[in-house]
């Protein structure tokens, strides 16, 4: 590409792509925070109904234990321990009697908490659910909250990829950096949950807006051989981001001070953010060489290029980049991927499996209370078998390819969560097991769709099918947390829907082409010319993509 040879003269590797890689290193360790964040402010502590007799120290009585005031106020549970949503009417005496059994009382004795809960603040001294009272008839509040959440990374991709093409890649992250920080660090101010909601939403919207657009100006200022690896840092670093998520929350026990510790620093973002040059590349494309001009020479100054701010004009930018130009204006439409048969089952498949794969892995990573008793620690876990998912996704693909591999631990994860659903909740370490396979699963997944996607698209519209194909996968992100909503009615709907959608979904995945060593098809014939099997002695291209980092 033309720009290719523009930035190699500037300089593409040099010291100002190292600068710019620690500068948004700071973003992709806090992402991970905001988007999990849930799993520990949110948090159910255990609870029951408030008693009067039991909790106004002036009511009770000097001559009984707790434990015998709580066998005549709360009735047993489903587990056998005081039962967390319902009390009763009035004191039932004769369960004092050791020969008492459930017969001596009836459900038509016990009442809903009508005058709130008594939580254990044993693990966390506050969280929004105890906040807020989001438990027993209220607990569905809760996944619809985080699902509010999800529907701002939704908006906030959709509206943030068409602005980003208006305003330019430098501005909006500045700007989503700031509203992501005060809508985010607002949150404890919040004096309600649907305040709270709306904040969290804008937050999400900023957040949206951070990963369009520091992954797009990673991939514009960095030459085509170093792409892939810086991106691949950045991912690595997200994996990162989910460890130390885990060890912040384990020290910060209260919500207010857990949400204040990973919102602050985003302010640093913005500061931080403004050295960053825009890109060059948008501002040929969009009728501003002037400016780009100005901006490569600034990269040339950085990286020691003297020679470059010499040679390089206005003249040579508009000369050099003529192609891009005029490819830039013939945008292409979503409806161009449905035109042609084999382009509509790609894109039909992918939006499927897309769809399937953020709903069972939201579905999984915000639950973590489900999945085990230290949920500290689990979190650590998952950043660390993502970080070794990462690591290792390469290697699958270079020996099974990409279908076998994205099939394959798509069904190792749905098999997983089904296998989590069989273990009884004594065997918690055999629990964590089998959600962190499931996690390391779920990550080695989303990398190889990362790479598979783009090989299954034409050059014109590879970009139309990303975006397409990220929409359905932050739908598939805001339905996952309304599953948990059935819960109440039904326990094990949502763990069941999760991995059997997983399974399901790497079926639609062996229906799909190999593309490995295949190099990158230009045109709808090139698609329709493609076997199955890889063809020899091709050489593989460099895969220009944006990183999905999660």
């Amino acid at each position: 590409m033309a720009f290719s040879e523009l930035l190699e003269q500037v300089g593409g590797e040099g010291l100002f792509q190292t600068l710019q890689v620690f500068t948004l290193l700071l973003v992709s360790v806090l992402l991970p925070s905001q988007l999990l964040l849930e799993n520990f402010s949110a948090a159910v502590p255990g609870h029951r109904c408030w008693v009067h007799m039991l909790d106004n120290g002036s009511e009770t009585p000097a001559n009984l234990t707790p434990e015998a005031l709580l066998t005549i106020s709360i009735p047993p549970g489903p587990n056998q321990g005081p039962h967390q949503c319902r009390r009763f009417r009035q004191p039932q005496w004769q369960l004092l009697d050791p020969n008492a059994t459930a017969a001596n009382w009836s459900e038509a004795a016990t009442e809903p908490c009508v005058d709130g809960w008594v939580y254990n603040l044993s693990t966390f001294t506050s969280t929004i659910v105890s906040e807020w009272g989001l438990v027993c008839d209220n607990q569905g509040l809760k996944p619809l909250g985080q699902s509010i959440f999800m529907a701002g990374v939704l908006v906030g991709s959709f509206a943030c990829g068409l602005l980003s093409y208006w305003l330019g890649r430098k501005p909006l992250l500045c700007w989503c950096s700031l509203q992501m920080a005060v809508a985010s660090t607002s949150t404890i101010f919040a004096p309600s949950f649907l305040v709270y909601c709306a904040l969290r939403f804008l937050s999400a919207f900023g957040l949206a807006g951070i990963i369009l657009t520091s992954a797009t100006l990673m991939a514009e200022w960095t030459t085509t051989r170093r792409r892939a690896v810086t991106l691949t840092i950045l991912g690595c670093t997200y994996s990162l981001g989910q460890t130390a998520l885990g060890g912040l929350a384990f020290f910060l026990r209260d919500w207010r001070t857990l949400q204040l510790a990973v919102s602050v620093p985003m302010f640093a973002t913005f500061l931080t953010s403004w050295w960053l040059p825009e890109s060059a590349r948008w501002l040929i494309i969009t009728g501003k060489p002037d400016q780009a001009l100005q901006e490569l020479r600034k990269v040339a100054r950085i990286n020691g290029r003297k020679e470059a701010r010499k040679t390089l004009t206005t003249e040579v930018l508009m000369s050099s980049m003529e192609e891009e130009v005029a490819s830039a204006r013939a945008r292409q439409s979503v409806l161009d991927l449905f035109r042609v048969p084999v382009l509509c089952w790609r894109s039909l498949s992918l939006f499927v499996v897309q769809f399937a794969v953020m709903l069972s892995y939201y579905g999984l990573v915000l639950d973590l209370q489900r999945l085990g008793s230290d949920i500290f620690l689990l979190q650590v876990l998952f950043g660390a078998v993502d970080f070794l998912g990462r690591g290792t996704t390469t290697l699958f693909l270079r020996f099974f390819g990409r279908r076998v591999t994205l099939a394959s631990f798509l069904t190792m994860a749905g098999l997983s969560i089904l296998a989590n659903v069989l273990v009884p909740q004594g065997l918690q370490p055999l629990r964590v097991v089998f959600a962190v396979l499931g996690k390391g699963c779920f990550g080695v997944s989303l990398t190889c769709l990362t790479i598979y996607k783009p090989e299954l698209f034409p050059t014109p519209l590879r970009m139309t099918a990303d975006g397409f194909l990220q929409s359905a996968g932050r739908l598939g992100a805001v339905i996952g947390p309304l599953i948990m909503m059935t819960r109440q009615a039904l326990p094990l709907l949502p763990p069941i829907s999760y991995g059997v959608i997983s399974i399901a979904a790497s079926l639609i995945v062996l229906f799909l082409p190999e593309t490995r060593g295949l190099p990158l098809p230009d045109t709808i014939q090139d698609l329709e010319s493609q076997t199955s099997a890889p063809a020899s002695g091709a050489q593989r291209e460099e895969i220009i993509r944006e990183s999905t980092w999660f």
